[in-house]
């Protein structure tokens, strides 16, 4: 896991390889596996490979969607906030989990954050949830961009922790 963690960082430009079918099923099951408050299991993912759709979902935040330029598969992580009050929190496990696999698989990610954003109109979850016909009930947390990376970046290393922010029995 240390090393899954060292080496994830955000990838933002990507080949035009496809993700293939395999290792999209591993992405998916991680997110359908990941834990949720009390069992209610609200988050819902959205699997969007064609590009058109990925270069409309670039419109839906002001900044920070470069990475939807060349992202062969984006996965909107979305959760039905009726059906729990920290949906915000169960898709958040969803949206690192999907990633976390994804670097496992070699491949690269990053997460685009949609919740409290906004895209030159209107605010960005409501963009999102009219490009991808989801419904109202719906939020919408993030949009992972994942391919096969088309840049390097180096590995984070211990002199990157700052253990200050570790606290024993209490603050």
């Amino acid at each position: 896991m240390l090393e899954i963690l060292k080496n994830r960082r955000s990838i933002r430009k990507f080949t035009n390889e496809k993700i293939s079918k395999e290792d999209l099923n591993k992405i998916l099951k991680v997110g359908l596996f990941a834990p949720s408050s009390m069992g209610k299991n609200p988050v819902e993912m959205i699997v969007v490979e064609d590009k058109q759709t990925i270069l409309q979902l670039e419109t839906c935040k002001k900044h920070g969607t470069l990475p939807l330029k060349t992202a062969p598969l984006v996965i909107a992580v979305i959760a039905d906030s009726e059906l729990s009050d920290v949906w915000v929190e169960d898709a958040s496990i969803v949206s690192i989990l999907i990633q976390l696999e994804v670097e496992k698989l070699g491949l690269g990610s990053t997460w685009i954050q949609m919740r409290k954003r906004e895209s030159l109109e209107k605010d960005s979850e409501e963009a999102v949830r009219k490009v991808l016909n989801i419904p109202e009930k719906y939020g919408v947390l993030s949009i992972v961009a994942i391919g096969h990376k088309d840049e390097e970046k180096k590995p984070y290393d211990d002199s990157h922790l700052n253990f200050d922010k570790v606290h024993y029995e209490k603050f």
